[in-house]
């Protein structure tokens, strides 16, 4: 089964750009879709976009369309999170996680393995 670890995850200022990424550590995600959550105190992880692997097709979360874009490197295994115009609301602790499904699920509980997090604070 596949194994995650994120990275990127800094300090940054309204309106900055950052870019996350999750990192397989098997060959590929070719069974998977792969999502990116984020979870801040006392509330439940929001999914914010996510990619099918076998064809790249991408879903993205309304509150992020428009400014977060995922994005997947077959050679390297690995899928990116590119947040841009980042607003303090943002701020969160954001996971990648795999699910067998073959579709792109928002539902947390559809994802059977993620990744340890990486926090990302945007101070304004």
């Amino acid at each position: 089964q596949v194994q995650l670890a994120e990275s990127g995850g800094v300090l940054v200022q309204a309106g900055d750009s950052l870019r996350l990424s999750c990192v397989a550590s098997r060959r590929s995600f070719s069974r998977n879709t792969i999502g990116w959550f984020r979870q801040v105190p006392v509330k439940e992880r929001e999914f914010v976009a996510g990619v099918r692997w076998p064809d790249g097709q991408t879903s993205h979360a309304d509150s992020v369309k428009g400014r977060f874009n995922v994005s997947r490197d077959n050679a390297k295994n690995s899928v990116y999170l590119q947040m841009n115009s980042l607003k303090p609301e943002d701020t969160a602790v954001y996971y990648c996680a795999a699910s067998p499904d073959w579709r792109i699920r928002s539902y947390a509980k559809s994802y059977t393995t993620w990744g340890q997090g990486t926090q990302v604070t945007v101070s304004s």
